[in-house]
């Protein structure tokens, strides 16, 4: 109920901030002049912007199953499963969320955890994870993906996307109509937003989804610190996550796939859009505990 009322919150403040700042620089006179409705546009981007990303949230489990044919674990048919059950569900108890389902990918070292929701949410670990480290690292990566589910980082990145997507859709939008009506003045024949907002909206849609997707990507690399740090508060001590980070260090990660890779324990993008920090800032991050 608490992450429902905080997404309502955000909307109306992401709706106030963008009127309000519209009309302190006078642009909002200038564009209603001009035949543009701020309020409609501004309520047109909160629900293209916060719509796409909440829908993301909401499917991301079964996405992530389908996506990476994750075999969930209803009944331990192994000790090794037993075993990953059974840690998924101390982690839970001691962090205070409910239990998650738990699942094994085939695939190379990774682990994620998704889901919309604290009390129903995803853990999931490679196959190569599991044959690649010993369990005391295993426990640190499981750790640190119950981490995330009670971090709430799903919501909260889906939050910051949903703000980030908001701000794109309005100021393409904003600026397209402003470069339309310089290209069109003195044509009082034409009505309606011609050509040049057409295409500058486009790409303006595109220069600022850049931007947005750095601003989303640093975010998302605090979140990887938080989730290491409550990993090492779970196991109570910081050395299996040290030695988890320094082993997935030395070994080729599992790649996600692309609408995915801000869930997993690693990244592999390039550093201005990477989800995740270097394993050596994370592991200096630990030892400075």
């Amino acid at each position: 109920m608490k992450r429902i009322l905080l997404l309502v919150l955000t909307n109306l403040a992401v709706m106030a901030v963008l009127l309000i700042t519209t009309r302190i620089l006078g642009v909002d006179r200038f564009l209603t002049a001009n035949g543009l409705n701020m309020t409609a546009l501004a309520v047109f981007s909160l629900v293209i912007g916060f719509g796409g990303a909440f829908i993301s949230l909401l499917l991301s489990k079964p996405m992530a199953k389908w996506s990476t044919g994750l075999v969930i674990i209803n009944e331990p048919r192994t000790a090794d499963e037993a075993w990953i059950v059974n840690t998924v569900r101390r982690f839970a108890e001691k962090a205070g969320i409910g239990m998650p389902e738990v699942g094994i990918y085939e695939g190379a070292p990774n682990a994620f955890a998704t889901g919309a929701f604290r009390d129903s949410a995803l853990v999931a670990v490679s196959t190569g994870l599991l044959q690649n480290m010993t369990r005391e690292e295993v426990e640190a990566v499981i750790g640190h993906e119950v981490a995330h589910i009670a971090n709430g980082d799903m919501v909260t990145m889906t939050l910051i996307q949903g703000v980030m997507n908001t701000f794109v859709v309005f100021l393409s939008r904003v600026i397209g109509f402003v470069v339309d009506s310089f290209l069109r003045r003195g044509d009082s024949e034409q009505s309606g937003p011609g050509i040049g907002y057409l295409i500058t909206s486009i790409v303006m849609e595109v220069v600022l989804g850049f931007l947005a997707a750095i601003i989303v990507a640093w975010f998302s690399r605090q979140r990887e610190f938080r989730a290491d740090a409550g990993a090492a508060m779970l196991m109570g001590r910081k050395q299996p996550m040290i030695n988890a980070l320094a082993r997935l260090g030395g070994l080729e990660p599992g790649a996600l796939p692309q609408g995915m890779q801000a869930l997993g324990i690693t990244g592999s993008l390039g550093k201005l859009f990477s989800t995740h920090p270097p394993i050596e800032e994370r592991i200096a991050a630990l030892q400075a505990l």
